[in-house]
């Protein structure tokens, strides 16, 4: 359960598309600016103040982390967030959810301390060509099983969830794919017994349209917290996202002066 205070608070800002902001980052990553790492100083110093927080978890210890990391450069921050809690002296797991990982930033969180709980089995390595659809359905179903399973454990066990799984890469309401898709909703059966932990999501929550706020289906973790990166993402100030969201953090990654120039989808 969310403790008072954060969820559903309003401050005025501006929401941006996803397409403005990769605009906005291009010239920075052409330059060779360090815009993921500064993200994940960001969420790390955010979910560290968290963890700190009696409101959000009112027990002694350093606190704990669950990373739900899909493939693409939202688990990349989620997983050098994850580096820098561990080194901080944060118990942190990691939940592999997609096809590939961040293999930097899976090095980073490990070399650090984290601790690798499992991720989807490589059909291809057992597979022939005749038999390659059925064993891939057969990898999909045990993996969606075998990692929900992981998941409610290891949640029902941590302080936070950082998830790290779709970003803005991803496309207009990408719905979850299994195992994403049972994993997440392993995670929020544990809400309907009140043994939820704290949710923050990695720029978006996984599943919303960026731009619109849409969702494709229900297979979306509610966040308490969404650290949003660069701009705030339109979609989380409007449609089914702004209730998803909680509340914004945005972290500043040196973009600011490239969005102020362009109009943004949504104001508050």
């Amino acid at each position: 359960m969310s403790p008072p205070g954060y969820r559903g608070m309003v401050v005025p800002m501006d929401g941006y598309g996803g397409d403005q902001v990769r605009a906005a980052e291009r010239p920075h990553l052409e330059a060779g600016e360090p815009l993921m790492q500064r993200a994940a100083d960001g969420l790390a110093r955010i979910v560290g103040d968290l963890l700190d927080d009696p409101a959000v978890r009112p027990q002694d210890g350093s606190g704990s982390v669950l990373l739900l990391v899909g493939s693409g450069d939202n688990g990349g921050d989620a997983l050098f967030a994850g580096a820098r809690l561990a080194s901080a002296g944060r118990h942190v797991a990691v939940l592999r959810v997609g096809a590939r990982v961040h293999e930097a930033g899976l090095a980073a969180a490990l070399d650090a301390g984290a601790r690798l709980l499992d991720g989807p089995s490589d059909p291809g390595a057992d597979r022939d060509d005749a038999g390659a659809a059925d064993i891939l359905r057969a990898a999909a179903t045990s993996d969606a099983e075998r990692l929900a399973a992981v998941a409610a454990e290891a949640a029902a066990a941590t302080d936070l969830v950082l998830d790290g799984i779709l970003g803005i890469g991803a496309g207009g309401g990408t719905p979850l794919r299994s195992p994403a898709r049972q994993v997440v909703d392993a995670i929020r059966e544990l809400a309907r017994d009140q043994r939820a932990p704290f949710v923050v999501a990695v720029d978006v929550p996984s599943g919303i349209d960026v731009d619109t706020g849409a969702v494709a289906d229900e297979h979306v973790l509610h966040a308490d917290v969404t650290v949003t990166f660069g701009g705030v993402k339109a979609g989380l100030l409007t449609g089914p996202g702004a209730t998803l969201a909680g509340r914004i953090e945005l972290v500043d990654v040196g973009i600011g002066a490239d969005l102020a120039t362009v109009e943004p989808l949504v104001r508050t």
